[in-house]
């Protein structure tokens, strides 16, 4: 580098000798000379000397007008420039350092040297203006923020990678990289005393506005270079951009980048929180809670608090701003409540710190939610139909909607329409109404119902708050809102509800039905009658077997209990049991909802009715064609049989028992295992014959059971063998004459030993409590033991019978398996909505994934084709085929033959 010239350097020794009073005469004459000297000058030493002097000397001598102009304007670019050069050669000659070059070590000590220097340098600059007992205005300094910030922002970036940078060498630069952070840590906490002071009045609109929001988004860039260094450091910087928004708000609040700082505050909160969880786990673990960790605890939870406070103060005030930021908070507050107990995705941590981050953290965390509840983007993102969330979310998901729910009733009434009524035009992105969201988002909370979770109950007055299941949660807190939801609101609930009744998740079903009928007792009697009337129309109106008649059949069962006397009277003269269309709605109801005038009445209409459809049906020449009434005549017969409270007469058990042992007599065990309609009428069947063992006779009950082990051996639905059980359950209360004795309990033996070792876990358990109840009332005990035809089954009945059980699951092995669950029913509900798009997929792409079948999909495609089959063996032994049948059977022939020559 070039010497300094003669000239020069005796000018820089003369003004170092220089008091204050001659630096303020010599001022107009020496500063000109002295930033000629520094503009000129290369030599890095005397470049940061010529600054020293400059700053330390003269600043204090200029005006504050004069500042911009004569001083920062024409001192601190050089000064950044000088700044870069050495932060450019630290980190490129840091590569090639190594134990034997001493000299290059001693070159980077003194790099570093000269940036300490050059930073003490602008820390005096600074010091200056803040000594000032004036407003300082923006336009007189403007230079000077915009530098140091530079400098202070790569500053730190350099320390937070110095240690990859230096590697095994870093010991030796410890001091110096210490003192440098120091400086810039110094520099900092001065610039922002500095602002704080800054008047931007003076100051032309738009370039205030520049200055301000450079200033604040230099800022923003340090807060993301420190937020791993120093916590205290990191909380101060966002303290500081906060408080700077606020006091420009109205000059900046259209210029600033909203996304980038809520994006950074959201992320401070995620970093945070998770610090402190990570505290919380290792002193739950270390089974000790030592003083110096439980200390760093409680700071983190007010780092935390701090960081919710400025997220919650940010939002409100720059609310209309944050359209592109609302799935940002979101999800940040999904993260934030997956991560915390009762989450099946926490972190492990004891009650005490539980409640010490709620009161800390979470609380300070809960005025989001208000601030947001009106602003349409948030509720966009939060209702959206394209919700895509990844399993761990989806509780907190659910639990945010409820808080949403919770906070609503206080909002004004456009609010509330807002969250409860979905998009209206198409112009508004898709979203569904909050009854809609809740009910989806409780049905993918599989795990958590399992589990299950608890969470804090409603306090009564006089009771200590204890905990429910979120099942429980969620219905109570839905109850409570319906009690506030506006009338104009209430056709889009109904709607939301019967979608939901009608849905094929049985967690959300029941929860409608649930809802449903605290609305139905929370309205008035007129409204429930209203309701039970429309369901029974849809009932009477739907496919008799299909499973949404089903769900609707048991919510009107509920209905009918709530219904007012004379409503009920209402209903009957409305769907007479006595006219067999109605048999199809009264199969779903309980008798014991009647008065028992009513009951009695209802009871012998229904019988008188049921039994009038079956005679039509056996003296039909189609009998395959009625059966769908027939089976809701026999379902409205058992529902008698079972909720009138009373056992049927003699005469009706009589002619109940002759119609049945005529379907016996004709019945064909090959075409009832077939013929889904004729296993259901079956199935009934055998449920009523239950209600009248007493009168069966030797003959009647051989059939019965022959026709039950003959449908064993074909492998017939478990709805079928579930009824058998219930047929063989009774048959403990019946005397078995002596001439039959050997034939029926021999068939009773083969059954119990077929079921009792069925490898299906519910009918294996109904099998268990079945011949349990058998075993306690039979008098022929000699039977029992040809029941347990294996000592694998008779261990498992000692089991049962002793109440035995298997290992209990731990906690933690149980919270994992429900996490499983949790990720594979998210995959099976979110399957059928992305089937479309991966079918164009994989039909558009040259390359296709392939996979190998296991054994249990070539099972069920054989199964499929052995049931077509059989089929049509059924249809061919009724009546002459068409004409194209040959063909087709030869073209399956052909195929078929090619397959086992492709499976050789």
């Amino acid at each position: 580098m070039a010497q300094a010239e003669p000239e020069a350097v005796s000018l820089l020794r003369e003004v170092e000798g220089w008091d204050s009073e001659l630096c303020r005469r010599q001022l107009p004459a020496a500063l000109p000379r002295l930033l000629s000297m520094y503009q000129i000058s290369d030599n890095w030493n005397e470049h940061i000397c010529i600054l020293r002097i400059l700053a330390g000397r003269f600043l204090s001598h200029i005006n504050l007008s004069e500042l911009e102009q004569v001083f920062f304007s024409k001192v601190l670019p050089k000064a950044v420039q000088l700044f870069d050069l050495l932060i450019y050669e630290l980190s490129n000659q840091a590569k090639g350092l190594t134990s034997e070059n001493a000299e290059l070590h001693t070159k980077l000590r003194s790099h570093l040297k000269t940036l300490v220097q050059l930073m003490e340098v602008l820390r005096g600059c600074v010091q200056h203006i803040c000594t000032m007992q004036e407003t300082v205005p923006l336009d007189h300094i403007h230079s000077l923020p915009s530098s140091v910030l530079h400098v202070i922002k790569n500053t730190f970036i350099y320390c937070r990678d110095s240690e990859s940078l230096y590697s095994e060498h870093l010991h030796l630069f410890t001091d110096l990289l210490q003192s440098l952070f120091k400086e810039a840590y110094t520099l900092q906490k001065q610039l922002m005393e500095m602002l704080d002071m800054v008047s931007v009045d003076s100051c032309a609109a738009g370039d205030s506005t520049a200055i301000i929001v450079s200033v604040i988004h230099a800022v923003l860039e340090i807060c993301s270079a420190i937020y791993s260094i120093d916590h205290a450091l990191h909380a101060n910087t966002w303290k500081f951009l906060i408080r700077q928004s606020m006091k420009h708000k109205s000059l900046i609040k259209n210029s600033l980048k909203h996304t980038a700082v809520l994006s950074g505050l959201c992320e401070s909160i995620l970093y945070s929180f998770q610090s402190c969880l990570l505290l919380a786990e290792q002193m739950k673990q270390s089974g000790k809670q030592e003083n110096i960790d439980y200390k760093v605890f409680q700071r983190t939870i007010k780092l935390c608090k701090f960081f919710a406070i400025s997220l919650v103060h940010y939002t409100k005030e720059f609310t209309p701003f944050l359209a592109d930021s609302c799935c940002q908070l979101h999800q940040t507050y999904l993260q934030i409540y997956s991560k915390f107990p009762p989450s099946l995705y926490a972190a492990g941590i004891s009650e005490a710190h539980q409640d010490e981050i709620a009161k800390g953290f979470l609380v300070a965390l809960d005025p989001l939610l208000l601030s947001l509840l009106a602003f349409r983007p948030f509720v966009e993102a939060v209702l959206s139909k394209v919700l895509a969330l990844s399993p761990e979310l989806h509780f907190a998901q659910c639990r945010l909607l409820i808080s949403v729910m919770d906070a609503l009733p206080s909002q004004p009434q456009e609010v509330q329409a807002l969250w409860n009524t979905g998009n209206h035009f198409p112009e508004d992105l898709p979203r569904v109404p909050l009854f809609t969201a809740l009910f989806l988002s409780l049905q993918q909370c599989s795990g958590e119902l399992s589990f299950p979770v608890f969470l804090p109950g409603v306090v009564a007055t006089g009771q200590a708050e204890g905990s429910i299941t979120l099942y429980h949660y969620v219905c109570i807190h839905l109850c409570a809102f319906i009690t506030s939801l506006s009338v104009s609101h209430f056709p889009l609930l109904e709607r939301s509800l019967l979608e939901t009744v009608l849905g094929s998740n049985m967690i959300t079903v029941l929860l409608a039905m649930d809802v449903w009928c605290f609305l139905a007792r929370y309205g008035t009697a007129d409204l429930c009658a209203h309701h039970a009337f429309t369901i029974a129309s849809l009932i009477r109106a739907c496919p008799a077997e299909h499973y949404q008649v089903s769900l609707l059949g048991i919510l009107l069962r509920r209905l009918l209990f709530l219904m007012a006397p004379d409503h009920q009277v209402e209903f009957i003269q409305r769907f007479p049991p006595k006219e067999r269309e109605n048999l199809v709605l009264w199969q779903h109801l309980s008798l014991q909802a009647l008065t028992v005038p009513l009951r009695k009445q209802v009871a012998d209409e229904v019988f008188t009715a049921g039994l009038a459809q079956c005679e039509m049906w056996l003296s039909s020449k189609r009998p395959l064609e009625g059966l769908q009434l027939e089976n809701a005549a026999l379902a409205a017969l058992l529902s008698v049989c079972q909720t009138s409270g009373e056992t049927l007469e003699v005469g009706q058990q009589t002619a109940f028992v002759r119609a049945a042992g005529q379907v016996l007599a004709v019945a064909n065990v090959t075409q009832v295992s077939s013929q889904r309609c004729l296993q259901q009428a079956f199935s009934l069947m055998f449920r009523l014959l239950e209600h009248c063992t007493q009168i069966l006779e030797s003959q009647l009950l051989m059939q019965i059971l022959t026709l039950q082990n003959s449908l064993l051996q074909l492998n017939p639905p478990d709805h079928v063998l579930l009824a058998v059980l219930d047929f063989l359950s009774s048959m403990g209360k019946l005397f078995i004459q002596p001439d039959c004795q050997v034939q029926v309990l021999s068939k009773l033996s083969c059954l119990f030993a077929s079921l009792l070792a069925s490898n299906t876990w519910l009918i294996h358990q109904h099998a268990l409590e079945a011949f349990t109840h058998f075993a306690e009332e039979t008098s022929h005990e000699d039977v029992i033991p040809q029941c347990l035809s294996s000592e694998e089954t008779k261990s498992k009945v000692v089991c049962f019978l002793s109440k035995g059980y298997r290992a209990e699951e731990t906690v933690e092995a149980r919270a994992e398996r429900m996490r499983e669950e949790n990720a594979l029913f998210s995959h099976i509900l979110v399957e059928p909505r992305a089937e479309r798009q991966r079918t164009a997929i994989l039909e558009s792409s040259p390359k296709r994934t392939c996979y190998s079948p296991d054994e249990g999909q070539y099972q069920s495609a054989m199964d499929s084709a052995a049931g077509a089959l059989e089929a049509v063996k059924l249809l061919l032994q009724k009546g002459p085929p068409p004409s194209w049948l040959a063909k087709k059977l030869e073209a399956l022939q052909t195929a078929l033959n090619s397959l086992k020559d492709s499976a050789c």
